[in-house]
């Protein structure tokens, strides 16, 4: 079973999602501050990474972004913070997060926020089973199995969440994706529907895209969402 670090200062919260997810069958470690977080991510194999923002030594954003920094980019991190605000959800977004919920939450949910991540995850598909699946979109290519997203023969480097959503438009290239479906189907879960947290990866996307390439691949349809198409 997987095993699942909690990265929490406060002991009874730790302790209640550390008492239900082992009655689900995981491991779970956990760390009361940011730098024994990260070193617990170096020296044990962990599958995913529940994190609080308001952690001492170092904060849950910063966490954040130093375990994209070394490396870690396929490994989910849900932070999990009384910092509720859109612009928070967008900030935790920004630095690397694959999901966030916000204090006080449901332990059902949490967990399944977690089977979700799971599933998403490079350890897991959504059937138990390795995906080996090539798609190809004009220049651009996306390979399922090894995880490798290349345009023009160029390695474009992805981050969790940016691979999903890519591979949500390669899936259905041509069609109008709206921003409740792409939220639904690649972050598994529904936001407030002011949040801007799908334009802002999809600007993150274009960029990595475009960088190895010389059309857009992926455009706004006004009032609609976005498309995958080999326009100018």
């Amino acid at each position: 079973m997987s095993t699942i670090l909690i990265i929490e200062d406060e002991q009874h919260v730790a302790d209640l999602i550390k008492q239900s997810l082992e009655e689900e069958g995981y491991k779970v470690l956990h760390a009361a501050d940011g730098l024994k977080g990260i070193e617990l991510i170096k020296t044990k194999n962990i599958q995913l990474v529940i994190l609080d923002i308001l952690l001492p030594k170092m904060n849950g954003l910063e966490v954040c972004r130093q375990i994209r920094n070394d490396g870690y980019t396929e490994l989910p991190v849900l932070i999990l913070t009384a910092l509720g605000s859109a612009e928070n959800i967008v900030l935790g977004f920004d630095t690397g997060a694959d999901d966030y919920l916000a204090k006080p939450f449901k332990l059902i949910e949490l967990k399944a926020r977690i089977k979700n991540l799971l599933r998403r995850s490079e350890f897991f598909d959504a059937n138990g089973s390795v995906i080996n699946d090539v798609y190809k979109f004009a220049d651009l290519e996306l390979n399922d199995y090894t995880k490798k997203v290349t345009r023009n023969n160029n390695e474009v480097s992805l981050t969790s969440t940016e691979y999903r959503l890519l591979l949500e438009f390669m899936k259905k290239p041509t069609k109008v994706l709206n921003r409740g479906d792409l939220l639904d189907n690649v972050w598994g879960i529904n936001f407030d529907n002011g949040t801007n947290v799908v334009d802002v990866y999809v600007n993150y996307l274009r960029k990595k895209l475009d960088k190895f390439g010389t059309k857009k691949l992926i455009h706004t349809v006004t009032g609609m969402g976005y498309v995958l198409k080999n326009d100018a």
